[in-house]
């Protein structure tokens, strides 16, 4: 008989050294779950977060402005328009203002969740749902705030402003563009990506001169160019956009004298046929348009104009052209010129 041992022997040994090893695992995974339901608690510092938010409110102003680059009558405001608008009220265990200001500082200081768990004292999950709830109710105040601006009236910007009126007493607002820095999913992510490389969305604004919005989009990727976020705003009938009305056509007749040596002598008369309207300024990366205002491109002030000449001439360059009809390209860039021609007219004569 042979002393050495059988294969069924062997194999016995194999399964009971494979069960305990499976036994230790279970064991392991068993005590690491005994490890996170009995975790060491984590935000246990003696300021809680409301207590935090009482000290930057009554402190010194400028602490509260560090923090969340808002003033107290401002923030107290916001508060305020809140609770009258929205549904929103003091949690069971937050008080709307730690609500509202932890919001404010995540988004004013790029502040991370773990960031603002360690500064207000509070989970993960508790900052993620008050985060999202007051960004719901921030943006359900858009139909209050931002509104149509009137057409019908001459900004009081502008009205009392000699140094921009009358030549832009048909100018309702300026546009412009903004990226603002976005995470997106790592399969779109470069259509995300501007120039800059950086991931962002591209926001379009309408603002009036008494520094109010008047249309806001958001959502268009990084990388593509403000111009064609406008046109599509503006061939979209349900987009919204407040576009300025057209006006009636008219004959300008404007004569140009000889600015640099000033002799009486009247140069031939430049006749331009515009459309009078109101219109937006907009900045070099749109087209000059009908109702939509665009600088000269790679044109400097006049050399003999002093500081507020050449303040007031770029200004006039960054307005939009009143006109409309044939083609609209050379109408818009006669009424840049006409309001160009008068303002220098009026600083150097």
């Amino acid at each position: 008989m042979s002393t050495s041992r059988s294969v069924e022997q062997w194999d016995e040994e194999f399964e009971c050294l494979i069960d305990l090893t499976l036994g230790l695992m279970a064991l392991n995974e068993g005590q690491q779950y005994v490890n996170r339901i009995q975790r060491m608690p984590m935000h246990t510092s003696i300021r809680t977060g409301h207590q935090y938010m009482l000290e930057l409110i009554n402190d010194h102003p400028d602490r509260l402005f560090n923090k969340i680059r808002m003033y107290r009558p401002c923030f107290e405001m916001l508060i305020q328009v809140l609770r009258q608008q929205t549904v929103l009220q003091n949690s069971r265990f937050l008080t709307l203002e730690e609500q509202v200001m932890i919001f404010i500082y995540v988004i004013s200081q790029k502040a991370t969740n773990r960031m603002a768990m360690e500064d207000w004292q509070h989970s993960g999950s508790t900052i993620s749902i008050v985060f999202t709830r007051i960004c719901k109710a921030i943006a359900s105040l858009s139909p209050i705030f931002i509104k149509t601006p009137n057409f019908d009236d001459v900004p009081d910007e502008i009205r009392f402003n000699p140094k921009y009126y009358p030549y832009f007493q048909d100018c309702v607002g300026a546009i412009d563009g903004t990226h603002i820095a976005a995470h997106a999913p790592s399969n779109v992510a470069n259509n995300y990506r501007g120039r800059k490389s950086n991931v962002t969305t591209n926001m379009l604004a309408v603002c009036s001169f008494d520094m109010l919005f008047t249309y806001v989009v958001t959502g268009w990727e990084g990388a593509v160019h403000d111009s064609r976020v406008l046109t599509t705003q503006l061939e979209d009938p349900n987009s919204g956009f407040p576009h300025p009305p057209p006006g009636i056509h008219r004959l300008i007749f404007v004569v140009l004298f000889d600015l640099l040596i000033k002799l009486i002598m009247s140069l031939p008369i430049l006749v331009l046929y515009n459309r009078v309207g109101k219109y937006y300024l907009v900045d070099s990366g749109y087209s000059n348009k009908p109702g939509y205002l665009a600088p000269f491109h790679g044109v400097m002030p006049p050399p003999d104009s002093d500081d507020e000449d050449n303040t007031a001439s770029s200004s006039g360059t960054a307005a939009n052209p009143h006109g409309y009809g044939g083609n609209d390209e050379n109408l818009a860039n006669s009424m840049r010129d006409h309001i160009m021609i008068q303002m220098y007219l009026h600083y150097n004569m």
